[in-house]
């Protein structure tokens, strides 16, 4: 089964290259305990691939046999511009990655969209002064569902995708979105029924401490692998861990090698692995 890299070098070297085609991989994470960082490394690294190949050698090397690049990198943002991103990836990885990785990342601002029937001032996420048939216009859109739908039929099949962030649709439920959870937990479902067609894979992220475990064991249905990132104390210190709660044709290959647990740091490459928990 060919497979897309995650771009995080020493996981995708357990897991036989990457994730299947046509997976979708919901990412849930603690609040700082790695899971965007996961995002931006994931398409920073298969963006680099295009932008600098030597660049993506010296960081990541060699991909697996059956691993192939992305078509295309595409980054889905609900409240953030590209901008923004940049300036928050800076803080996480080496400027010459940013700078040659991130031009081949197509990014997708949706904003404008999202913030349009709330009390946030327009000037906040918008740079254009409305006209009045700018205002008639932005009733008569499709809203932040059908939005992010669209986005996802055209540039889903054979492409990396990362959705930023699953949590930003949760929040807007009972606002002035007109947002109900069955709208999020069917978008999910729908998604992974797509996927597969499509055959490229599809990064959700959600911060689940912002859902209840009920809603959240529906994402966690909703979705064919599912990446758990928490932080796990011991004595006087704390540190990030990945579990893989479950993942077809990647949680096989973990348990065939006895590991439990990752233990992660972040790094001027991004997020990877520095430790892994096996069955003793």
């Amino acid at each position: 089964m060919e497979r897309i890299p995650f771009g995080i070098r020493q996981l995708d070297s357990i897991v036989n290259g990457g994730a299947p085609r046509g997976s979708v991989v919901l990412l849930s994470g603690e609040a700082g305990a790695g899971s965007r960082e996961f995002m931006y490394t994931s398409a920073l690294m298969n963006g680099l691939a295009y932008g600098d190949e030597e660049l993506h050698d010296l960081y990541y090397g060699d991909r697996a046999p059956n691993a192939a690049l992305p078509n295309e990198v595409h980054y889905i943002s609900f409240t953030s511009d590209q901008e923004q991103l940049s300036t928050e990836i800076q803080y996480t990885m080496e400027s010459d990655i940013i700078e040659n990785g991130l031009p081949a990342i197509q990014f997708h601002d949706l904003s404008e969209v999202y913030f349009h029937t709330s009390a946030v001032p327009r000037e906040w996420y918008s740079a254009k002064t409305p006209t009045i048939k700018d205002l008639r216009a932005r009733h008569e859109r499709a809203g932040i569902m059908g939005s992010i739908g669209n986005l996802l039929t055209e540039h889903a099949p054979g492409n990396l995708v990362v959705i930023d962030s699953l949590t930003d649709l949760i929040s807007a439920i009972g606002e002035d979105q007109d947002i109900e959870w069955s709208d999020v937990a069917f978008f999910l479902k729908g998604l992974q029924k797509a996927a597969g067609e499509w055959q490229g894979v599809i990064l959700v992220h959600v911060n689940h401490e912002t859902v209840t475990p009920e809603r959240l064991g529906q994402l966690v249905d909703a979705a064919h692998g599912v990446m758990r990132f928490q932080w796990e104390s011991g004595g006087s210190s704390r540190a990030r861990t990945l579990v893989v709660k479950q993942f077809r044709g990647v949680l096989s290959q973990i348990e065939e090698e006895n590991i439990v647990q990752f233990e992660t740091e972040i790094t001027d490459a991004g997020f990877d692995i520095s430790d892994v928990r096996k069955i003793r």
